[in-house]
């Protein structure tokens, strides 16, 4: 028997709505852990450090924690939200590559140790804090069949990597091992194999020239989820990802850097209509959130969120869902089949945890969506935290 609620029903939303008000971010806690448990499912042996990047919520944060799971931060915001939390700072890592001083020390001062760098400036920042700080070199591989290609940004080239670990290791710097991140929303896994077949090399080379323990690699994140279009099941899109992984010497410690994967899942947004108005034969509809708020990533992201109105008729038109800023560019859907609606009728967007609220601003000083939590603890019965 179920021993939680559900919060994405309709009735729940409703109960939340007339608590909480709209619009709403509304993560269930227990999609979490089911995400969670997906992965770990699908990369047996890989720890995974969940990236607070797409949202760095507090319940999110706890219930990943409470799993046994480690964590992914790449700012002094995320360093400090985990210190509060009281998160043994052993179980994360900091992976921005470009770090000013202040970052350096606020990340040690707090007990994170391991930190990543991609160039020579970068590693040669690490050389007044060698006595604390350990080094991963993150490597680039691009991969153009992703949505987000994040190896545009960041990591040096794989020919280039081994100078790194050379001048690291010049520099008395504690060098853990290399990592990379190809990108999110792949179609298939081919990127993360050459990248962990390639890694595979580099530390097997690294570790002749004897540069360092090397003793970790990672994977990176971007495993795909579900928005409007349907991606491969997470099992048998790291099927190649779980035999390449048989090739890394056994006492190398995998990890992964996964948060879309985890949060994206576990939260939808929920706008109620403020007004409408017919224009040119089209019902348009105004929402309290809209592209500047939660609905951000379908600009910046590439998401096409699932959306549909709580309310149901099979007398549906086409119609436009517009956000309540005075820009004409915010605009979440057009042509969009919805029945007739008022005022206070409210609208629902699927997968909405990841890169929304978390990426959202309060232009027009509308603010952000008001986030919502359920089945914080394993087996509650609907305990809401606002």
């Amino acid at each position: 028997m179920k021993r939680w609620i559900d919060p994405f029903q309709p009735e729940h939303i409703r109960r939340l709505v007339a608590e909480f008000g709209s619009p709403l971010l509304v993560v269930d806690c227990q999609r979490v852990r089911s995400q969670y448990r997906r992965l770990r499912q699908a990369l047996p042996g890989v720890d995974l450090h969940y990236a607070l990047k797409p949202l760095p919520h507090p319940a999110v944060v706890r219930t990943v924690a409470q799993l046994g799971g480690f964590l992914d931060l790449a700012t002094t915001g995320e360093v400090q939200l985990v210190s509060r939390l009281g998160i043994d700072p052993a179980r994360c890592i900091h992976t921005h590559p470009i770090k000013r001083d202040k970052d350096f020390r606020n990340a040690l001062h707090a007990g994170v140790k391991i930190l990543v760098a991609d160039n020579p400036d970068e590693v040669r920042k690490f050389r007044r804090f060698r006595a604390d700080a350990e080094l991963l070199l993150r490597v680039s591989f691009r991969s153009p069949g992703a949505v987000s290609d994040l190896s545009r940004k960041f990591g040096c080239d794989p020919e280039s990597a081994l100078e790194l670990a050379r001048l690291a290791a010049k520099l008395g710097i504690r060098l853990r091992g290399f990592s990379f991140h190809v990108g999110s929303q792949a179609r298939d896994a081919l990127k993360h194999v050459e990248a962990i077949e390639a890694c595979v090399q580099l530390l097997k080379v690294a570790r002749r020239e004897k540069l360092g323990p090397l003793d970790i690699l990672d994977i990176g994140g971007g495993f795909p989820i579900d928005y409007a279009q349907r991606v491969p099941e997470i099992g048998r899109f790291c099927a190649p990802i779980r035999k390449a992984l048989g090739g890394v010497p056994k006492d190398v410690r995998v990890i992964a850097e996964p948060g879309r994967f985890i949060a994206g899942p576990a939260a939808i947004g929920v706008a109620s209509v403020m007004g409408r108005a017919e224009r040119e034969g089209l019902w348009w509809y105004y929402l309290d959130d809209g592209l500047y708020g939660s609905w951000n990533g379908q600009m910046y992201d590439h998401a096409s969120y699932p959306i549909e109105s709580l309310k149901k008729s099979d007398d549906q038109r086409p119609s436009v869902l517009a956000g309540p800023t005075c820009d004409s560019i915010d605009v979440i859907a057009e042509n969009i089949l919805l029945p007739k609606l008022k005022a206070g009728d409210l609208i629902i967007g699927r997968a909405m945890g990841a890169y929304t609220w978390a990426a959202a601003s309060e232009f027009n000083f509308f603010p952000r969506a008001t986030v919502v939590s359920v089945n914080e603890t394993p087996g509650d019965t609907g305990k809401v935290e606002g």
